[in-house]
């Protein structure tokens, strides 16, 4: 295993950091509290988004009352539906962080390879995504609790949340993981 400038040095800070590891995490990681209120600030922009644009829609293609079966399956809860996975999905994939992230400092990483799979992203913002809000977002708890602050949908995808102004210092220590 080769080693880096870094371990080479012999210097006291950097046996303390790789010693340290676990908990230099759980700092590195945004944990629930800001990941909680990007989240309200994505609901607000999803909120807005269907109030502003496919609401009306409906009402002028005359769908707003169509459903299929049960009220469940209308028309208006599956396009808020739609929209609400595809604002994740598309967020992630092209900024790897939603708007409510952004204005966080946070971004979605892979914690498997450099960048994150268009499979991760699906699986973390569709699935995991799913799963957690069926059970009452009670799963999303778990943030709290874990060392990368993890979600159940990040644990599902190999991914977490970081804080942008760790990244260098979460990539060079993952570095000397290996």
């Amino acid at each position: 295993m080769e080693t880096t400038e870094f371990e080479q040095s012999n210097h006291p800070l950097s046996t303390l950091v790789l010693q340290q590891k676990d908990d230099i995490q759980r700092v590195i990681f945004a944990g629930f509290i800001p990941r909680f209120f990007a989240y309200l600030i994505d609901l607000l922009v999803i909120w807005s988004i269907n109030s502003i644009v496919t609401k009306p829609l409906l009402r002028l293609v005359n769908l707003e009352n169509a459903q299929l079966w049960i009220p469940l399956f209308s028309a208006e809860n599956i396009t808020t539906s739609l929209i609400f996975f595809l604002y994740f999905i598309l967020m992630t994939k092209f900024f790897q962080a939603s708007l409510g992230k952004m204005v966080f400092g946070l971004s979605v990483v892979s914690l498997t390879r450099r960048k994150m799979s268009n499979g991760q992203i699906i699986f973390r913002e569709c699935i995991g995504r799913y799963i957690s809000m069926a059970l009452g977002g009670i799963p999303y708890l778990v943030v709290a609790f874990t060392k990368r602050h993890q979600g159940i949908h990040d644990l599902f995808a190999d991914t977490s949340v970081i804080k942008n102004r760790f990244t260098k210092l979460n990539d060079q220590m993952e570095q000397n993981n290996q």
